[in-house]
Parts: C-alpha cells; sequence; structure tokens
C-alpha cells in the first residue's frame, strides 16, 4: 500500500535523491529538478517536503471522459473500442505550442479537479464498457505513482491501459512506469536537438531512448505522434530522417499519426499546418518502407484508413474516429491475403463511434 498523507491527495515517491547542497533533486525526468523543501519541480505536481519528493495530486483529475481509442490515436490497438480518458494537471515539458495549455501549464487545477481512487476509475470504465484506460491530456510520467495504481486496479479487472506521453522520463523510472502499461502512443515532437531546446526546453536523446526501450524491451504497443509545425519541424529532410530512423531502429511496423498544429498557448503567430503537409509526411514515411502512416486533426478519410502493407487493401476504414469497412480477422490478418497487421487486435472491430461522452466519479 502506497504511504498517503492526512492530506489524501499527497503520496510519497520513490525517483529522488539528496543532493550534497541539501536540496532534493526529482530523478523521474531529465530535467533533475533540485528543490528546496516547500518548492516544487516544473511539472508543478512534484516538490520537496520535509526532505524528501511527493506527488501533491493523487487521486485527482481534470475530468473523466470516454473517447474513441482512435482518438489517443491508436489505430492498432482494440479498434473501434471505447477509452477511459482523464489526466491530472502539470507536465516536465514547456513545449511554447502546447494544444492543451489550460492542463498542463495549470497551477491553479486542485480546486476544479474531480476525485477518484484507481479501484473507482476501473470500476467505473468496466460499468462504462470501456476495453482500456487512458492516462491522456497531460504526461502520466509526472504523476506516475498514481497511475501505475490505476493500472494495477485496471488488470485485476482486466481492463488494459494506455499512456498517451513525450516520453521525457529516466531509465529507472521508464522501467518501472511501463512494466504497468499496455500501450503507448508517444508525442515524437521533432527530429532535431534545436526544436526539442528552443521550443520545448527538453531534450530529443532521452525520447528516442524511450522509444527503443519499449519496442525492444517491452511487449507495450506502440505508436508515434508528430504534431507539424509550420517552418518549424515540417521540412522534406526532417521528416525523410524520422521516418528512416524510425524504420531502421524500431522497424516499419510502428505507426505513426501526422497531426496538425492550430495557433495555441505561446505560438499564436504561427499559421495552422495545411493539410496537404499531412499528405505529404505521410508519404514520405510510406516511401521510406513504413507500413502505417496516418494523417490527424483533418478530415482525410484515405489518411486515416489502415491498408496492408503486403497486398495493399482496404482493412480498417475510417471517416474520422468512424469505423466504416473492416476487413481484418479477429487476430488481425488481412481479410485479403492473410499477412498480419500489426497491432492489438482480439475479436471484431468495436461500435463506439465518435461519441464523447463526459463522466462523473462519486466521491
Amino acid at each position: 500500500m502506497r504511504n498517503r498523507y492526512p492530506d489524501q491527495t499527497v503520496t510519497e515517491t520513490r525517483w529522488w535523491h539528496r543532493r550534497e547542497d541539501g536540496r532534493i533533486q526529482c530523478d523521474v525526468c531529465p530535467r533533475a529538478c533540485s528543490m528546496h523543501d516547500g518548492q516544487r519541480g516544473l511539472c508543478f505536481v512534484r516538490g520537496a517536503e520535509r526532505g524528501e519528493v511527493r506527488l501533491y495530486t493523487y487521486g485527482r483529475s481534470s475530468g473523466f471522459c470516454v473517447d474513441p481509442i482512435e482518438k489517443k490515436p491508436l489505430n492498432h490497438f482494440l479498434p473501434g473500442s471505447a477509452v477511459f480518458s482523464f489526466g491530472t494537471a502539470g507536465c516536465n515539458l514547456a513545449c511554447k505550442f502546447c494544444q492543451n495549455w489550460d492542463m498542463s501549464k495549470s497551477r491553479e487545477m486542485d480546486t476544479l479537479m474531480d476525485e477518484a481512487t484507481p479501484e473507482a476509475i476501473a470500476d467505473t470504465a468496466r460499468v462504462a464498457g470501456c476495453r482500456s484506460v487512458a492516462f491522456t491530456y497531460n504526461d502520466p510520467i509526472i504523476f506516475m505513482e498514481y497511475a501505475m495504481d490505476v493500472a494495477d486496479a485496471c488488470r485485476a479487472q482486466r481492463i488494459r491501459t494506455v499512456a498517451v506521453t513525450a516520453g521525457y522520463v529516466c531509465e529507472g523510472p521508464r522501467q518501472e512506469f511501463f512494466r504497468h502499461i499496455d500501450a503507448a502512443n508517444v508525442d515524437l515532437k521533432a527530429f532535431t536537438d534545436e526544436f526539442y531546446r528552443k521550443v520545448c526546453g527538453a531534450e530529443l536523446t532521452p525520447v528516442l531512448q524511450t522509444l527503443e526501450y519499449l519496442k525492444h524491451e517491452t511487449d507495450v504497443w506502440l505508436e508515434l505522434t508528430t504534431l507539424l509545425i509550420p517552418g518549424y519541424n515540417d521540412s522534406d529532410q526532417e521528416l525523410d530522417a524520422m521516418t528512416t530512423w524510425i524504420v531502421h531502429k524500431l522497424g516499419p511496423d510502428v505507426p505513426i499519426h501526422f497531426s496538425a498544429f492550430h495557433p495555441d498557448w505561446k505560438m499564436r503567430e504561427v499559421p495552422a499546418t495545411p493539410p496537404e503537409t499531412l499528405a505529404r509526411a505521410r508519404r514520405i514515411a510510406l516511401a521510406n518502407g513504413m507500413h502505417y502512416a496516418y494523417t490527424g486533426n483533418v478530415h482525410d478519410a484515405a489518411g486515416g484508413s489502415t491498408y496492408c502493407h503486403a497486398c495493399g487493401a482496404l482493412v480498417i476504414e475510417r471517416d474520422w474516429y468512424e469505423i466504416g469497412a473492416y476487413n481484418l480477422t479477429d487476430d488481425g490478418h488481412c481479410g485479403a491475403c492473410g499477412a498480419v497487421c500489426a497491432g492489438v487486435f482480439d475479436g471484431p472491430a468495436g461500435d463506439w463511434g465518435r461519441r464523447r461522452m463526459p463522466v462523473r466519479i462519486a466521491a
């Protein structure tokens, strides 16, 4: 049982150490925030108190919602199924283009958040007919103790868990956290150190290490998302380098989603991403040998559908988040040629569709 404090939203953590100068260093992510008692890290949900690092948002959420799994986005993980989604507040990156800044950058979320125990989340997800629970909206790495407890409660009820994350995490916490997770969509924000430093306040290398770890050392189903920002990370050269690296280091079966940027947070002067940019990125990925590349945040039925990498047949038709024609066997083989479609497939496609259903969990 995790050690909780009189305020039940506060819990102990493991990944930190005391520095010689008296400060406490958080070791969850490469940012390595060093704090005196009473200070918070950049993520704002982990802070130093009485000589240790504590998590201040255990059991709290910015809200609960049932979504289509394709919205995470995951196109090869239980297609058409419903996923119970929630996040907390804060983030360990400082992306100027953040599309969820009202939650990830919040410093006053405590008065707004819902409360739920891990067991209550698992129970609610089961009753709602969800096959998985997603930690999303902000990065679960920063509330990993709560997320892991939720994942354990879900596994007890045969419900899977999904992490939507930037993958900016140190080796030890990475291994501990992902032991509890069944699928992940990792936000590969760009493929240059300059972008990560100047736009995200982070580094590229730890993210690439997370990707290689997930692919080669775990059974976690992995998909990628890259938000393409005009003039920042959308050049042919960068897209070519990125997708070539993915094929060589992760293999051709890892799907990638190219999503459209819209002006937000501290990048309101940058224009929205044209649909053609997403289509161009998809063409480059496929030309470089990736088997599955998708366009996102735009209406593009062809770019959102799944095709057999062996024979080219349409195997999963999508219109936004709605599943149309479905030509996969229950265990994920192409109905036309029998080739395996990479992913997690367990029976026929679900019929949740585009619905978004907010949920309240009673205290």
